[in-house]
């Protein structure tokens, strides 16, 4: 067994599955640590030491510029060559996740762009006044399923709902398998119950859209308020406060990835968080007669008839064929950037041109 500070490195999530992952790590004299946060391509790394700042190895900054590999996150563990009398450190390695969540980055190319690593839950905050949607929330479902983290569903600014249990009941009608929850972070009202995630010295990711509570949820959990949240707008909804993905440590235990506001959530390759989300729905298309039925006017398609049945919301149904056109098309344009970089590495041919007549071609001999 490699030698690594169980103890220091425990109140960052510090595990058996990592001293697993650390074991067959090759190198010695390295030092582990957890990324906290990132600002403009240098980091912050909790380490058995205390927190370093850390930059990457030119290695590794060409390895990406060459798109090979994946750039450290939040929530990543990295291996590490540190000077402990200064603080700092150079990344020149990281563990392998064992889940991730990511979404498409913003612009035409089919970019990753990783949100959060290393969680075990990932709570998915939406505001019962303004937020809630629930197509917005099975595309946040699809993510999080995929990331290979388990959901919950957290209602926020229960204090506001003039119906909760309706609301509750809306969200349970899509959201499978998560856990639902409704809370109130300023009343403190269901926030106990979300202690059960982080029980262990589990991480969970915060996600959400912009003013949804994410931050004042982490000062709740604090033993103080450590961290600037701003008052409600005058509409209800919060402002933005979060600027940067960090992972928060909290004194009596757990972890708490806090992200900023989505304003979208561009989907990669999902199969999994589809197959997951709309449980019921793919449970339906394997009942079909025919295997290949187009779900529209074909004799026996189970689909069309939880539809008439009222079985299966038709929002719901346009919603999954939405994803499964979006995802088919993410496939197309991968595929397209993959052919044009295969053509920008192809060596270049010569051009044709008209062939060269030699001196003596076409002349008789003397």
């Amino acid at each position: 067994m490699k030698p690594v500070d169980a103890v220091g490195l425990t109140p960052y999530g510090f595990d058996e599955a990592v001293q697993a992952l650390w074991n067959a790590h090759e190198g010695e004299g390295d030092v582990l640590g957890r990324v906290a946060a990132e600002h403009r391509g240098a980091y912050s790394v909790y380490t058995a030491s205390g927190a370093w700042d850390a930059v990457l190895t030119g290695r590794l900054v060409h390895e990406l510029e060459q798109g090979l590999g994946s750039r450290p996150a939040v929530g990543d563990w990295v291996v590490l060559t540190g000077r402990p009398e200064e603080g700092t450190a150079v990344i020149h390695g990281m563990l392998p996740r064992r889940s991730v969540l990511r979404r498409k980055a913003a612009g035409r190319a089919v970019q990753e762009q990783v949100v959060a690593a290393n969680m075990d839950w990932v709570l998915l905050l939406m505001g019962c006044e303004h937020d809630l949607n629930p197509r917005r929330l099975e595309r946040y479902l699809v993510a999080a399923w995929d990331s290979g983290a388990r959901p919950v569903v957290v209602l926020t600014k229960a204090d506001l709902a003039e119906d909760v249990e309706a609301l509750l009941a809306e969200v349970r009608r899509v959201s499978g398998d998560a856990p639902v929850h409704a809370i109130s972070s300023h009343t403190g009202q269901g926030v106990e119950e979300l202690e059960a995630y982080l029980a262990g010295n589990r991480t969970v990711a915060l996600t959400g859209s912009s003013g949804v509570g994410k931050s004042t949820l982490v000062n709740r959990w604090l033993p103080e308020d450590a961290r600037a949240t701003q008052e409600l707008r005058e509409d209800g909804r919060g402002k933005h406060t979060t600027t940067h993905r960090e992972l928060v440590v909290r004194p009596t235990g757990g972890l708490v990835i806090d992200t900023p506001g989505m304003r979208e959530l561009g989907l990669l390759e999902a199969e999994e968080g589809l197959s997951q989300t709309f449980a019921d729905v793919t449970a339906l298309i394997a009942a079909c007669r025919f295997r290949d039925c187009g779900h529209e006017r074909e004799a026996g398609c189970a689909v069309r008839q939880a539809l008439v049945m009222g079985e299966l919301e038709q929002a719901r149904w346009n919603s999954y064929l939405k994803l499964q056109r979006e995802q088919a098309h993410l496939e197309r344009q991968r595929q397209q950037q993959q052919q044009k970089q295969t053509q920008r590495r192809a060596p270049k041919q010569e051009k044709p041109g008209r062939r060269r007549r030699s001196w003596d071609e076409g002349e008789d001999e003397a």
